[in-house]
């Protein structure tokens, strides 16, 4: 069987020892498992780079990990200040009037980052303003915002700040203490490079200690899980993904077998160099501004006007690539992602599939 690559944000392309790991049926009650989930906690909050923070897992999609975030931490006399410049910026902001929080946005084009200072002034204007939320790498676009420019402005004006980094955490350095955040939500299926199955959060805990109650949702409580896990020995309340978690287990042991998170960036940001180069020699050009490209996903823009993607997609499906359609609102695009089990060496064969199909001969 030919190995499919999905260059994509997230489900992506896992090794083949993360997929044996799932090879097994396991109770949820058991000690052995239990105890895996205590030490997948353990380590999550190792990567948070500080003490002070907890990692409680859930089950469903990083989404679902956001909305348990919102309905845990921003009660209905809070009022909380959203940055968007994508399309999971203003899933935040639905998921707010959903819930009927209080909330209000600073909104920016989709191919620039998120304005630190606008954010703060908003702050400094409106007082009333508790919570300040955004997303880090937004894979709308492949952008990646100045959170802890945002973040540590927040702090300063006594704000809790809640980060989506979903598609960044696991990829790159992130100190949450000292880029002063609160609270950060990510999955266990992007740089972490397991399964989809269950989110995770890392929280202040102190700060997640004073929360009980204040969840409108009894599944998506993330102190209620919390004191589960806590006092029950790792413990889920509820069915949890016990293959996913089993691969994850795994897949964190790989990234301590590949050197860790900052060797893990350079094979990204290396993956996304020779992409970016790759396709600039194929008349390519991205969407976002060097400054601020994240080393995880990529925007192309259409070479020409008559540019089929879906033709494009199947050509490179055939050679066993799976790239993604473009999600930018205004600007005809596509994306590929640098994430997961892929080198260079994959990106290179991905670029002449793409000669291939354009027609160009290398000389």
């Amino acid at each position: 069987m030919n190995r499919t690559l999905l260059l994509t944000p997230g489900p992506l392309t896992t090794t083949d020892t993360v997929k044996q790991a799932m090879l097994g049926d396991w109770c949820t009650w058991e000690d052995t498992y239990k105890q895996m989930t205590c030490d997948i906690r353990n380590e999550l909050t190792a990567l948070s780079g500080h003490s002070r923070y907890t990692a409680v897992l859930m089950q469903g999609s990083g989404t679902f990990s956001v909305e348990a975030v919102m309905g845990t931490f921003i009660a209905k006399t809070d009022h909380v200040l959203i940055g968007v410049n994508g399309a999971y910026g203003r899933r935040m902001a639905e998921i707010a009037t959903k819930m009927g929080l209080h909330f209000s946005t600073v909104e920016t084009e989709e191919t620039k980052a998120i304005d630190a200072q606008a954010i703060e002034q908003k702050m400094i204007q409106d007082p009333t303003i508790t919570h300040v939320m955004l997303v880090h790498s937004e894979t709308t676009s492949g952008l990646l915002n100045p959170v802890n420019t945002i973040c540590r402005a927040a702090k300063k004006h006594g704000k809790i700040t809640i980060v989506d980094a979903m598609s960044s955490f696991g990829g790159m350095g992130i100190n949450m203490d000292s880029w002063g955040i609160d609270v950060l939500v990510s999955s266990a299926n992007k740089c972490l490079q397991g399964v989809p199955g269950f989110g995770f959060i890392l929280a202040d805990e102190h700060l997640l200690q004073s929360r009980k109650g204040t969840s409108p949702s009894l599944s998506m409580d993330v102190y209620s899980q919390y004191e589960t896990m806590e006092k029950e020995g790792g413990k889920w309340r509820f069915t949890s993904p016990t293959h996913a978690v089993h691969a994850f287990a795994r897949a964190l042991a790989e990234l301590k077998e590949e050197g860790g998170i900052l060797k893990r960036y350079d094979r990204y940001t290396e993956n996304k160099n020779v992409l970016i180069n790759g396709m600039a020699e194929l008349g390519f050009q991205t969407a976002i501004d060097p400054a601020i490209q994240s080393s995880f996903i990529v925007s192309f823009l259409y070479p020409e006007d008559d540019f089929s993607f879906q033709h494009f997609y199947e050509a490179l499906k055939k050679d066993g690539f799976i790239i993604y359609p473009g999600k930018l609102t205004d600007l005809k695009a596509f994306r590929i992602g640098t994430i997961g089990d892929i080198t260079s060496e994959d990106i290179n064969r991905l670029l002449q599939s793409i000669r291939t199909y354009r027609g160009v001969t290398v000389m």
